[in-house]
């Protein structure tokens, strides 16, 4: 890390106030930008889609569990892979906080992923997670909702994510896909985020990037490990700390 300019109190005051400006007109766009998302035009469901989900079947309908609202999340997690994505799994260290807050807000979260269920269920309890989280394991939903493709639609510009053709070879990507239920049991697909898009979520992201360092890396997200994967001195060090300050 360079040196950083040190200046008086009253110099760095003005900074932060210039500064603070700039942050909240940030903060105004996000709010008119939060506003035309949810003004968004809607498509309706038609296909019905069944789910492994844990003593059960379930249809996308009954993953609402009740609500109106259903927040989906496309974790990449493959058939034959033998670990959930690094990336997919630092999201999902985000979810439990905010999802107990969201079940009484009428919105329902839910983790799905083409690999069988038994898979899933060895590493959501690896990762110790308690979101929902199902299989669409022989189903189109993950090809429909654009984050699986085969390597036939990639090669002849058929597989599309982010709203473009995908131009690299990947099976599985991330996402997110909202949807509501009406009255009536119609579901309608309200929006759908990929790639960075969803990153706001990240809440480790926030605090990094108000620290001098900032997130620190050469690659988007190249010092991410599975929660359980961080060196054991960093492990350590953890132990040591909360030995010195609980005593």
């Amino acid at each position: 890390m360079e040196p950083h300019k040190v200046v008086s109190q009253q110099e760095w005051m003005e900074a932060q106030k210039a500064h603070l400006a700039k942050e909240k007109e940030y903060t105004r766009h996000r709010d008119r930008l939060s506003a035309e998302r949810q003004a968004l035009p809607w498509t309706r469901v038609e296909k019905d889609y069944v789910f492994d989900a844990p003593q059960c079947k379930k249809t996308l309908e009954e993953l609402f569990d009740g609500r109106s609202q259903l927040v989906v999340i496309h974790f990449m997690l493959g058939p034959d892979w033998e670990a959930g994505c690094v990336g997919c799994s630092f999201g999902a260290d985000h979810i439990d906080g905010a999802n107990q807050h969201l079940k009484h807000h009428d919105v329902t979260l839910v983790a799905v992923s083409r690999a069988p269920l038994p898979k899933i269920e060895a590493y959501k309890k690896r990762m110790g997670w308690k979101f929902d989280w199902v299989s669409s394991f022989g189903s189109d939903f993950n090809y429909d909702f654009g984050v699986s493709f085969n390597k036939e639609d990639i090669k002849n510009g058929k597989a599309i994510y982010n709203y473009k053709p995908l131009d690299f070879e990947m099976d599985e990507l991330p996402g997110m896909t909202v949807f509501y239920k009406d009255e009536d049991g119609n579901i309608f697909r309200t929006f759908s985020q990929y790639a960075r898009g969803d990153e706001e979520r990240l809440g480790a992201y926030v605090f990094l990037d108000r620290t001098p360092k900032g997130r620190d890396e050469k690659s988007a997200m190249d010092w991410v490990k599975r929660h359980d994967e961080y060196p054991d001195e960093d492990k350590n060090i953890a132990a040591m700390l909360t030995s010195s300050c609980c005593g």
